[in-house]
Order: structure tokens, then sequence, then C-alpha cells
């Protein structure tokens, strides 16, 4: 064939749009392995309603002479007009109060456990101003007698946090409050990771002290924004590879990075913001940065000072996790008042109490009393089913796992606790506690609880082991 034909038929062929695209096919990925699985299984349960109780159920009603049917480890419903199915195990709970378990989202157990020892010290990695790549989970010792005295409180679920001392603590983690050997058994299934953050006085007193940055809450400022371009650069890295990926062009892989994997994960959206901030205009500054770099805080803790900014907290939903009346220990602890919590909740913000401490776990439910008290007093008219939604509701929805527990709602995880009176009473008592529609702790039969190895003997006033 006559070569300038060859020629002349392809010019052709192309001037009309003829010629073959050859169409990039994606490439195959290897899928990331799972890290650090929860191995929770809940422990064996049976069938029951509680009848004749007062039920609280956490989302803002309350049930008189009303009965909670659970089964399979589910709540099935909760009210006045619940048809008792036959055959089923029941327990009376007239002059007797019902809640969903409560819930603290600031605790230290198993990261600083009891009894206290440098060798169990594992809640501060306190070796530099950022320490994102750090899990608490990697440091829980599950045999913490702590955790038995929360259950015997009614808490059956808690987020276990690093310290405070840097200005990125490390990942948090969200425990079901179970015996088990190992971690694993008792983290939270599907309970999405938190990232501790501390501003104010703590890492700049840690590393101030030393003539290390940062020294002053301007060198905090500077800290955060700097690591957020960091991990914003390392997401971009890694969204390009994976876009690359997807349109059949290889890349070579970026290097990981453990300490930027955790905080490119949060401007993912998949792990939240849990920040130790007492006063007012840090935490709007905080808000500022988190503006600036696009990602969302799901809760202040400590927050002392959140009724100067609830307005601001509601507008941008985020909770702010408080103490009832522990204060002025510190500079930034001073301007607290007792009516906090309840000034929050007022002004339709997120309101929780938390503990931050082995021994308040133990009465979340007296110190939550202890707020609506003070609000009460000024006026503010709450009631036992606004404040108990500080220990249930509003403390599922920090952690991200209101779709599971903390309200009494159908289908959700039966963790419940009943107690022996109104659970705001001074000498209410936590009789019975359910995990997942299981008896984990009972009162009136204490030789089936769970002790631990390093059980410290606490007792009551009676001398009896709590």
């Amino acid at each position: 064939m006559n070569i300038k034909l060859i020629v002349g038929l392809t010019a052709s062929l192309s001037l009309l749009g003829c010629e073959q695209k050859v169409e990039k096919k994606p490439i195959e990925l290897e899928p990331e392995k799972p890290l650090y699985q929860s191995t929770y299984q809940p422990l064996p349960s049976e069938e029951f309603v509680i009848v004749n109780a007062t039920i609280l159920d956490g989302s803002g009603k309350q049930f008189d002479n009303a009965t909670l049917w659970v089964k399979a480890g589910k709540i099935q419903a909760v009210g006045n007009d619940v048809k008792i199915p036959s055959g089923i195990k029941s327990y009376d709970g007239k002059g007797k109060w019902v809640t969903p378990g409560l819930i603290d989202v600031h605790s230290h157990l198993g990261v600083y456990p009891s009894p206290s020892h440098e060798a169990n010290a594992d809640g501060n990695e306190m070796t530099g101003p950022n320490t994102a790549g750090v899990w608490a989970e990697h440091a829980v010792w599950t045999q913490d007698p702590g955790f038995d005295l929360a259950l015997a409180g009614g808490v059956t679920s808690l987020q276990v946090l690093p310290g405070s001392a840097n200005l990125f603590g490390g990942r948090t983690v969200t425990l079901k409050n179970v015996p088990s050997i190992t971690m694993q058994g008792m983290k939270f299934p599907g309970a999405p990771h938190g990232l501790k953050m501390a501003c104010g006085e703590n890492p700049k007193r840690v590393y101030g002290s030393k003539r290390q940055k940062p020294m002053t809450r301007m060198g905090n400022v500077l800290g955060y924004r700097n690591a957020w371009i960091k991990a914003a650069e390392y997401k971009k890295k890694w969204d390009d590879y994976y876009q690359a990926a997807k349109e059949g062009e290889e890349k070579d892989k970026p290097k990981k990075d453990l300490q930027l994997e955790t905080l490119a994960e949060v401007l993912n959206g998949n792990i939240l913001i849990h920040n130790h901030c007492y006063r007012a205009e840090e935490m709007a500054i905080m808000i500022d940065i988190a503006n600036e770099f696009d990602y969302q805080i799901s809760t202040f803790h400590h927050a002392v000072e959140s009724y100067k900014i609830a307005d601001l907290l509601a507008e941008k939903d985020i909770c702010s996790a408080m103490w009832a009346d522990w204060w002025g220990f510190k500079h930034e602890a001073y301007d607290s008042v007792r009516e906090n919590i309840a000034m929050v909740d007022k002004a339709n913000a997120c309101a929780i109490v938390h503990s931050d401490s082995a021994i308040g776990i133990q009465h979340l439910n007296q110190e939550s009393a202890k707020a609506m008290a003070a609000g009460n007093k000024r006026g503010l008219k709450l009631t036992a089913k606004d404040a108990i939604r500080w220990t249930t509701s509003n403390a599922a929805k920090s952690l991200g796992i209101e779709d599971k527990v903390g309200t009494l709602q159908s289908n959700m995880m039966a963790d419940v606790v009943l107690w022996s009176q109104n659970p705001f009473s001074v000498y209410a008592k936590a009789e019975k506690v359910f995990i997942d529609g299981a008896l984990v702790f009972d009162r009136d039969n204490k030789s089936a609880n769970a002790v631990s190895d390093f059980d410290l003997g606490v007792t009551d006033p009676a001398g009896e082991r709590l």
C-alpha cells in the first residue's frame, strides 16, 4: 500500500475524531487493614421486664408507674401501656427509678489507675507538645479496680483520655464497663476515636518551665496552627494518591506518619475533638482555629466558663463537659459558678456532667443533682428528666454513640440502671446495672459481681464491700 495513502488516511480519521482513546483503568489498591478492633461481645442475657417503676428515658421523658421491656440485649419498649410477654423474668420497680446507664465522657481509669503508682502512670506522654500519634487504649490496665467501683455507681460506658500536658495529647478510647482481660474486650464497638487537645495553663506550664515551646498562650495557638497546616498537607498527599489510583495513574505512596495520620483523620471527620479548655475567650479562639481548618469540635472539657458563651456553643453545636462545683484550684479555673451546667442547658447547648476523677465517677448522679439544685435556686426550673440527659443522651452525643446508647428507646443497647429511689437523692444507690441486657452488677448478690485481682477492698460505712 502507498505510504502516502496510509498517512493521509490516518490524518483524515484524526480530523474526524475517530482516533481510538485508551481508557485508564483504576489501580487496585490493597485495602487498609483495620487496627486494634474491638472484640467486645455482650455477656449472656435473658429477656426481662422492670415493672411499676419511675422511668427516665434519657430523651427528656419521664414515665410514672411504668414498664421497661428488654429482649436479646436491646430495649424493646418503655411506657405505661407495654404489653408484657408471659413467662419472662420480672423485677418489681415499685418505689424505684430506672435510667439509661450513665456515661462518663472524661475518665483516666486504666491509664491512671488505683493504686496510684509511677509504674502505672501512663496517661501523659510528656515528650513533646504534640503527641497526637499515641493512643490511650494502648495503656489501659483493665484490672483497675476503679472500673468496678464506677459500675457500682451506674456507669456503663466511659471515655478514657490521655492527660492534658500537651497541645495534642493523643487518641481517646470509649469503653463498655464490663470485666475483661483485654482492652479490646471492653472497647465500645463502632465508637469513633477522639483526639485530646489542651489549651491554657497545662501545656504552657509543662514546656514553658523547661524554656521550651510553648511558653505562652500565643505559643499554644502557634503550635495548633502549625500542626494543622502540616496535617492538611499530609491529607492532600493521600487524597491525591487515592485520586490518581482511581484514575489509573501510578504515584508513589506517601510515607505514613502516625502523628499526622491522627490529625488528618480529624480533618476527614473520622475522629472527634475533645478539648480541655477552661476560659471562655480561649474556647472562642479554639472555635476560630476549628473554622480556619474546617473541623468540628465535639466537646470542651472542664469548661468552667461555658456559661459566658453558652449561646455561641449552642450555635456551633459544641458540648461542654463540666463539674458541678470543682473550681479554684488554678487561675483559669477560678471564674466558675455553680449554675454553669444549668445555664448551659437552658441556653439549649449540650450540657454534660463529667468526673475526671476515680472518685467522682462513682457518684455522677449526685454531681448532677448538685448542678440541678444550683440552677433551680436561680429559678431555672430544671427537673429530673432534664438532668438525667447530662450523663446519658448528651454524653452519648459527645462520644458519637448516641445511636446506640444514652436513651431507653426501642432497639437501643439495653444499658440500664435500676435505682433504689430517685437517682438525684443523696441516698440513692444503683441496685442493679445491666449492659446489653446482661446483669453486670447486683447490690443484692455481691458474690456474683466481678472483682479485680487488685481490688482495694473499699467498704461502705457499714463495713461491707461496695
